[in-house]
């Protein structure tokens, strides 16, 4: 049997994972969006499912100030005696927190702070009940930063100080500390999350070091490989009921050449083995491949989820985000019953504030997506439509706008301080469908009059455009429905009856 690398895709980087009996709970980086840190479920490692995010509330997450790839980054998640703690960073405000629940579907506690400089925090409870909280910092050059803290209130009991500077790549960062065996194993990510990157394991006879490098790291790189996955590193372990220990990690699908990736960070899983000497190698010999051996995994595939979003339930579904902090004036699943209603923000898509925006990943290089939207706009300015966003200086929208007191259809680029009305036209009819067709190198955009009809060809934009190469940041794109006032709320609002996403 075999298994297919991503096992999550789109964006969804810096996994980490634990397991209770035979459940896998793993969590991924969200940034700016919101609701923050999704939570996936799983039996058999490879067939995952989104069971919601872990910051639900406003008062858990506050994104308001959040710019691009700024908000959450790289969350750890633990089980121990019964309370699941994820613990992350928002670097936009609050630092490093946790938060903590008997019941990873429900309700998670409000944030705990730990007065502990530095990113991507590490959870460990050591069997004499000693909790170590862990930090990637650069207070005394770069390294995996420790102290001990009181799990009940996040009190610090002892100094920060340093355990391990890594190998000598850069940035060394995503700690994870885990006691298996004899031995205390710290496992850190270095060359920065980049096509050199790596990850690197030391041990120790203690938790608190001294810690001596493995003689064969990197443990997992694909750095100068010849192969369709690169960027390998953010590791974290995991065994199985069975004793086989898994690695699940992130990396890139980059197309085209040069090679750029546009879907952002991965996930993906590779299996780990363990030396005479005992230290832990990922992979095969330290790479990995879109197709891997399923080895002793009891594999059980899930059920598809359904192509269209019909918006007809009383919350949004999990794959939907908003970008930052939900302004609660911006959308409604009850003005209108079975449509996803919004009311444009002052906020543009190029602006990094609260725009009226709910959208989700991008997950396949080709996909078909459409939308009905219903939208008379009374006042000049208003626009509503569908975007590939992925930032506010790198997007595409395909768009019902009034401009001097004309309804038009549009199509427009925003790349840089690039910006182009690609297509524009008369649009007299208060609804439209719009569609965006994509394979790996370039999006089709075109509208119809109803479902009914085969789309109109009305614009195209390259892929590579919108790569992490070229807009920057640490995100992935974005398939979005939006409102915007054009600098003033909108007095129209916009409904999406419905969109669909099919691979």
């Amino acid at each position: 049997m075999q298994y297919h690398n991503p096992v999550i895709s789109g964006f969804h980087p810096d996994p980490s994972i634990c397991r209770v009996g035979e459940d896998y709970y793993l969590v991924t980086s969200s940034f700016e969006y919101f609701p923050g840190v999704p939570l996936f479920h799983s039996n058999d490692l490879v067939h995952w499912e989104q069971i919601g995010h872990v910051l639900t509330r406003t008062g858990q997450l506050d994104l308001s100030r959040a710019g691009s790839s700024g908000g959450i980054y790289a969350p750890t998640i633990r089980h121990r005696n019964g309370v699941f703690y994820m613990t992350t960073t928002n670097v936009s405000g609050g630092g490093n927190f946790y938060v903590y629940a008997t019941d990873p579907r429900g309700e998670w506690s409000d944030p705990i702070f730990v007065d502990q400089p530095g990113i991507d925090p590490d959870l460990f409870f050591d069997e004499d009940g000693t909790v170590y909280y862990t930090t990637s910092h650069d207070a005394q050059g770069q390294g995996a930063y420790q102290s001990r803290i009181d799990i009940r209130t996040g009190e610090r009991l002892s100094d920060v100080r340093l355990l391990w500077r890594g190998t000598g790549g850069q940035y060394p960062e995503a700690p994870h500390l885990y006691r298996i065996g004899e031995w205390y194993y710290l496992l850190l990510s270095e060359g920065g999350t980049e096509y050199g990157h790596m990850v690197t394991v030391a041990r120790s006879a203690r938790p608190d070091g001294p810690f001596d490098a493995c003689p064969h790291n990197p443990i997992l790189t694909h750095r100068s490989r010849l192969k369709p996955i690169h960027a390998t590193g953010h590791a974290d372990l995991v065994q199985g009921p069975d004793g086989g220990w898994w690695a699940v990690f992130l990396g890139i699908r980059p197309a085209g050449y040069p090679a750029r990736h546009h879907m952002g960070r991965e996930t993906f899983l590779a299996p780990v083995t363990w030396t005479e000497d005992g230290w832990p190698i990922i992979g095969d010999a330290g790479t990995i491949g879109e197709t891997m051996p399923a080895g002793n995994l009891p594999l059980r595939p899930r059920t598809e989820e359904a192509a269209r979003e019909d918006f007809d339930r009383e919350a949004l579904a999990p794959c939907w985000n908003f970008l930052r902090s939900p302004d609660p004036r911006n959308w409604s699943l009850t003005s209108k019953p079975g449509s996803l209603t919004l009311f444009g923000s002052e906020a543009t898509l190029n602006d990094a504030g609260i725009v009226a925006f709910v959208g989700r990943r991008q997950q396949h290089f080709s996909f078909r997506a459409r939308a009905h939207l219903t939208f008379a706009p009374e006042r000049d300015g208003e626009e509503a439509g569908l975007a590939v966003y992925m930032n506010e200086r790198f997007h595409y929208e395909i768009a019902i706008v009034r401009q001097a007191g004309t309804r038009k259809l549009l199509f427009r680029r925003r790349l840089g301080t690039l910006w182009k009305v690609e297509n524009e036209m008369p649009w007299p009819a208060d609804s439209v469908v719009l569609s965006i067709q994509a394979d790996a190198s370039e999006y089709r955009f075109g509208f119809s009059e109803s479902e009914a009809c085969a789309p109109v060809p009305f614009g195209q934009g390259e892929c590579s455009m919108l790569a992490t190469e070229v807009a920057g940041g640490f995100t992935g794109v974005f398939i979005a429905m939006y409102a915007t006032g054009g600098g003033m709320r909108s007095v129209t609002p916009a409904y999406f009856d419905w969109l669909d996403y099919e691979a």
